[in-house]
């Protein structure tokens, strides 16, 4: 109801509306002139910040949260799990964004940046919690970005972190849960396309 698109996440500050998370991010970082590592005022790092945004959408964001479909999502709303070749075609596609996540984006840095924590941090992390939150350990065998999420961890101050991606860490508790018998006739068929 908040966003014309119908979508999810969404903003509503007074009678100004807005969807898409990065846009979101975006606006309140500047709207609340939030620490300059956020999404920093100078031109070089700000470009970074908005070049691994522009990454991420295509990768990570392609490959990340489909594990949660596959795993937990379509198998509550259908009744039936889907094909471990799904899930292994995903994970190909999931480990194919990290190696070039690690090479080009974090390197040898702190966080993508350099040495603080940015809003590109924050949008990569949010998505790689996903797959965990199903199972998925995509940090084990990965030294660099199990010691990158543990500086963001860090940074964010692990309360606030864990807080923050409860729903995704108990994903799985969803299976218990009744959906409507209408909902699921009319989501299934389109669920399993």
């Amino acid at each position: 109801k908040v966003s014309l698109l119908k979508k999810v996440p969404a903003l509503k500050d007074g009678d100004f509306t807005l969807a898409e998370c990065t846009a979101i991010l975006l606006y309140l970082s500047r709207k609340y002139n939030t620490p300059d590592h956020w999404y920093p005022s100078d031109i070089q790092k700000r470009a970074q910040v908005d070049e691994y945004l522009s990454w991420h959408h295509a990768n990570i964001r392609a490959n990340a949260p489909k594990t949660m479909w596959i795993k937990v999502l379509i198998p509550l709303f259908t009744g039936q799990p889907l094909p471990s070749e799904k899930l292994q075609e995903v994970m190909e596609g999931l480990s194919t964004s990290l190696k070039q996540f690690e090479e080009r984006f974090l390197q040898d840095k702190a966080f993508i940046i350099g040495s603080e924590i940015s809003l590109a941090d924050l949008v990569a992390i949010v998505e790689l919690m996903q797959p965990v939150g199903v199972g998925c350990d995509i940090f084990e065998d990965r030294p660099r970005l199990m010691e990158w999420r543990r500086r963001v961890e860090d940074a964010v101050g692990k309360e606030l972190f864990f807080q923050a991606h409860e729903m995704i860490l108990n994903i799985k508790e969803l299976s218990n849960i009744q959906i409507d018998p209408q909902l699921k006739e009319h989501l299934a068929p389109v669920l399993m396309k």
